[in-house]
């Protein structure tokens, strides 16, 4: 039905650009207006899906609660991958207290050369403890992720907290990416408000589902809206686009470890070969930080 429309839509335009040589062709360029209203009245109507036969890893959308220092979070996905398609499904109740949390740590997982990226952001907690934040697109069974059909309304996001076995293993080990790990330079405050910001951006997606962009509406783009809400001055550049180079970028705002080179930071942030050495282990987030050097903290 989408083809058959589309079709007619560019006949249509043909027959008006043969209109122009016509005597009537002001009557052709209205009709063609109108029909161009038309569309755009219709696109704009559309609203994202709450119901759809989902793909099971982004079946459920993470919501959390704060009891004081103690954040909860239900349906926090904790997957075992064995392959993209092979895995075994489980979803959790978890609780930190937010006054031990100490670190941020950035994962980059580069699928399609290095100017595109996935971006993943983790908390870490004193005794070892991590919950991992991934910006995803919510496709439907049998769907998949496409650069330019997601700019046009065609599937909705998810943002996901999962345990770093899943998340980032899947990546990894199951999935082959090569993914970097870099150490955050951030006071426990402005993690906290961070993480915070994660919990109140996936409550209100629970409750108002979202059109995933490529362009305006990704992995980056919803984290960056996130940062600038607690730090004062967060300049809008390219690589917040071209994400595949945020090191780069994260490197001259002066938040990973400047008593590295960013070719030395990346180098030892290369965590793909320790992680599929090792397998997902229980100390897997432990193992894949092994040598990764973390920034002095003010």
């Amino acid at each position: 039905m989408r083809a058959v429309f589309a079709l007619c839509f560019v006949l249509l335009g043909l027959a008006v650009i043969l209109g122009q040589f016509r005597p009537r062709r002001l009557r052709a360029l209205a009709t063609f207006c109108l029909a161009l209203a038309t569309v755009l009245t219709w696109w704009v109507s559309l609203t994202p899906p709450t119901d759809r036969p989902w793909a099971p890893d982004v079946a459920r959308q993470v919501t959390g609660s704060l009891d004081g220092s103690v954040l909860r979070l239900e349906d926090v996905r904790n997957f075992t991958w064995r392959s993209p398609q092979d895995f075994d499904v489980q979803w959790e109740q978890r609780s930190y207290d937010l006054d031990q949390l100490q670190t941020v740590d950035l994962f980059m997982s580069y699928w399609s050369g290095k100017a595109i990226a996935h971006m993943i952001v983790s908390f870490g907690f004193a005794g070892g403890d991590h919950i991992a934040w991934s910006v995803e697109v919510r496709r439907q069974i049998g769907g998949g992720f496409s650069p330019v059909a997601d700019m046009f309304k065609t599937n909705t996001l998810a943002i996901v907290a999962a345990d770093e076995r899943d998340v980032v293993g899947t990546r990894t080990n199951a999935r082959g990416e090569d993914v970097q790990l870099y150490r955050i330079r951030v006071t426990p405050e402005k993690a906290r408000a961070l993480l915070l910001q994660y919990v109140d951006a996936a409550n209100r997606l629970a409750q108002r589902p979202q059109w995933y962009n490529s362009l305006f509406t990704n992995c980056t783009t919803v984290v960056f809206q996130m940062i600038r809400t607690i730090v004062d001055e967060v300049p809008l550049d390219w690589r917040v686009m071209a994400n595949g180079y945020l090191p780069e970028y994260s490197f001259d705002a002066g938040v990973l470890d400047s008593r590295l080179s960013l070719s030395e930071l990346i180098e030892k942030g290369q965590i793909s070969p320790r992680a599929q050495a090792y397998g997902l282990g229980p100390d897997f987030s432990a193992v894949i930080r092994d040598g990764v050097p973390a920034p002095l903290q003010d």
